[in-house]
C-alpha cells in the first residue's frame, strides 16, 4: 500500500501538489504523509472525529476536486471543522477527546501504525484543519497512492 499526504492549499496549488506527487515528489511544508493508507482511511478518521464532537450525520466523504487528479480530493467542511474542535472540544468525561478518537483510528482494520503514532497524526491534522479555517480561499486536500 502506499501513502495518503493531506495538505493546506489553494485549489490551484493543490494540483500543482497533485502534479508533483505523481512524478514521486517528496513531502513538502506542513504536509502530513502517511505511509500504508488511502483515502478510505481519511474517510474514516473524519467520521470518529465527527462523533466525538457530536457532528454525526454530516458527510465526511472526500470529494473529487478535478478530472485531471482521480488520486486528488477535497476534505469536505464538516470534517475541517470536526478534526480542528478537536483541539479544543471539551467533554464532560475525564479523557481527551483527540486521543480517543486517535486511538478508535488507530484499532481500525489493518492500520499499519498504534495508537501513539496515530495520536501524532490526529494532531498534526487537526492543526491543517485549524490552518484551514483561518486561511482565505484554501482548503484541505488528500492525495493518495
Amino acid at each position: 500500500m502506499g501513502f495518503a499526504e493531506i495538505f493546506v492549499a489553494t485549489h490551484a496549488e493543490a494540483l500543482k501538489r497533485a502534479s508533483a506527487l505523481e512524478k514521486g515528489a517528496a513531502a513538502t511544508g506542513a504536509a502530513v504523509r502517511i505511509q500504508g493508507i488511502s483515502d478510505f482511511e481519511v474517510e474514516q478518521l473524519g467520521d470518529l472525529a465527527g462523533k466525538a464532537v457530536h457532528a454525526a450525520g454530516a458527510d465526511y466523504e472526500l470529494a473529487l476536486v478535478d478530472v485531471t487528479s482521480d488520486a486528488l480530493l477535497g476534505v469536505p467542511d464538516a470534517m475541517v471543522r470536526a478534526l480542528a474542535e478537536l483541539l479544543s472540544y471539551e467533554n464532560e468525561g475525564e479523557g481527551n477527546v483527540l486521543e480517543e478518537v486517535a486511538d478508535g483510528w488507530a484499532g481500525q482494520d489493518d492500520m499499519p501504525f498504534g495508537a501513539e503514532e496515530s495520536r501524532r497524526y490526529v494532531q498534526q491534522l487537526a492543526k491543517l484543519a485549524v490552518e484551514v479555517e483561518s486561511a482565505d480561499r484554501a482548503g484541505l486536500y488528500v492525495w493518495s497512492e
